[in-house]
């Protein structure tokens, strides 16, 4: 919602320009996972509890998306949540698109631990996400690129 609100300050910019920068910080995330460019980003590199996913997976799984969808304990290993960050403060000027990216982006937060759970064997995924993740990293941030250059073509 923050982004959202904030996303009006670059409404006087044309949309071409606006679209533009969304597709330039894509690239530049493409290129982070890439190993192209190094590049630091801000987080608050704290992992969250596994007596959180432990004491009820149900709603340890609640309390793993908020936490880390808000911010609050944040490992990012991808590039993509700053990508669709840039694009909601950019081209985000309409509430139902910003509240969409937000419920979509805790879903997929949330996620993670249910499907670690499904899965049986935390360990054997843990290790099968570690063999995919630079994949998975990549494949995220190339479809974001495609995505909004698409918007951006729209929008010229």
């Amino acid at each position: 919602m923050a982004l959202g609100l904030l996303s009006g300050l670059s409404a006087p910019l044309p949309a071409s320009v606006r679209y533009a920068a969304v597709v330039a910080v894509a690239v530049l995330g493409l290129l982070r996972e890439l190993g192209l460019v190094s590049l630091r980003l801000p987080q608050n590199a704290r992992q969250v509890p596994q007596d959180v996913l432990q004491r009820n997976p149900r709603r340890g799984a609640l309390q793993f998306g908020f936490e880390m969808g808000t911010g609050v304990r944040t490992y990012v290993s991808s590039s993509a949540p700053y990508v669709l960050a840039a694009a909601l403060l950019l081209v985000g000027q309409r509430l139902d698109v910003v509240v969409l990216a937000g419920v979509g982006f805790g879903v997929g937060r949330a996620l993670t631990p249910l499907t670690r759970r499904a899965a049986g064997s935390g360990d054997r995924w843990d290790t099968d996400l570690r063999v995919r993740l630079r994949t998975i990293t990549v494949t995220g941030c190339a479809v974001l690129v495609v995505a909004f250059g698409l918007l951006a073509v729209r929008h010229w």
